[in-house]
């Protein structure tokens, strides 16, 4: 978790009275925990958020650390590829909750405990797998989001070999993985959404992922042109799908995400400020409505 140092009394003290921190949830790709994003692009990112005022938090990509958390000697499934679902078919239903802990548990921590998020006062972006989360996320339920970007993620997942072998393994089903498919959700829609005024993603040119179709960018524009939503995909030439590119680009997204933050920020001020202004009724007799 970063914080921006004008708000690490949240973090350090005891109060009933902290400030609403704006946050941008990182969820990060396939093989990473929650260490990766910090040590790789976090120089970057965390000057980026202190600028903007946003807290950043990085949760891991799967449950891990105990014995009884099912794995597989595979990369792309299991331990570090959690895909952002509930599972529902064992050995993997016990415990691979991602979905519930991006959306439920870890939002409800970080405003219980910090003031961190509160009112929906956060935005989603990811990598790769990562990206895929952020995506479906946001776009199966937009008003707890205030923006939604992401870094080469895998657009369609049903379409590919990644989502496939995962749904599969988690749901029993491809079929049932399309409720967490970026391009299937967009493509149920026939008007944009009201949220989101901007999609931004990044995909490099030079990612051997793109030329294998892993990724399939080009289904979600599609799906998103049917619906009005519009999807800013800025192709980065000569980049693949590492670290570097990200690094390379992720003030882009912090600043995309700050902006609306803090827009909406005000919009929630300007809301709870209006509710308590009684300068309408101050000096007037109270009626009694009770009679």
């Amino acid at each position: 978790l970063f914080v921006p140092s004008r708000y690490v009394t949240n973090i350090t003290e005891k109060s009933d009275n902290k400030t609403n921190v704006p946050v941008i949830f990182w969820l990060s790709g396939l093989t990473c925990d929650d260490t990766n994003f910090a040590q790789k692009a976090g120089a970057r990112a965390f000057l980026a958020g202190e600028k903007e005022g946003v807290a950043i938090v990085m949760p891991d990509t799967s449950p891990r650390g105990d014995n009884s958390v099912p794995n597989v000697d595979s990369y792309d499934l299991g331990i570090g590829a959690g895909f952002y679902v509930n599972a529902t078919k064992a050995p993997y239903s016990t415990h691979y909750h991602m979905y519930n802990y991006v959306t439920n548990e870890l939002p409800n921590l970080l405003k219980e405990h910090f003031s961190i998020g509160k009112d929906n006062l956060r935005s989603i972006t990811g990598h790769s797998m990562g990206g895929h989360g952020a995506l479906t996320i946001a776009i199966k339920d937009p008003s707890n989001w205030v923006s939604v970007s992401a870094f080469s993620p895998i657009c369609n997942p049903t379409n590919c070999p990644w989502g496939k072998k995962a749904f599969e393994n988690y749901f029993g089903s491809v079929e049932i993985g399309k409720a967490h498919d970026a391009t299937a959700l967009l493509s149920e829609r026939s008007t944009p959404i009201a949220e989101f005024d901007d999609i931004l993603i990044d995909q490099g040119d030079a990612d051997n992922f793109l030329t294998e179709k892993q990724l399939l960018p080009e289904n979600l524009v599609e799906a998103a042109g049917r619906c009005g939503q519009k999807v800013t995909l800025r192709m980065q030439k000569g980049y693949d799908h590492s670290y570097f590119f990200i690094a390379s680009f992720i003030e882009d997204h912090v600043s995309f995400h700050g902006k609306r933050l803090q827009k909406r920020s005000a919009q929630i001020l300007a809301s709870k400020a209006a509710a308590n202004d009684f300068a309408s009724t101050a000096g007037k007799p109270i009626t009694c409505q009770a009679m």
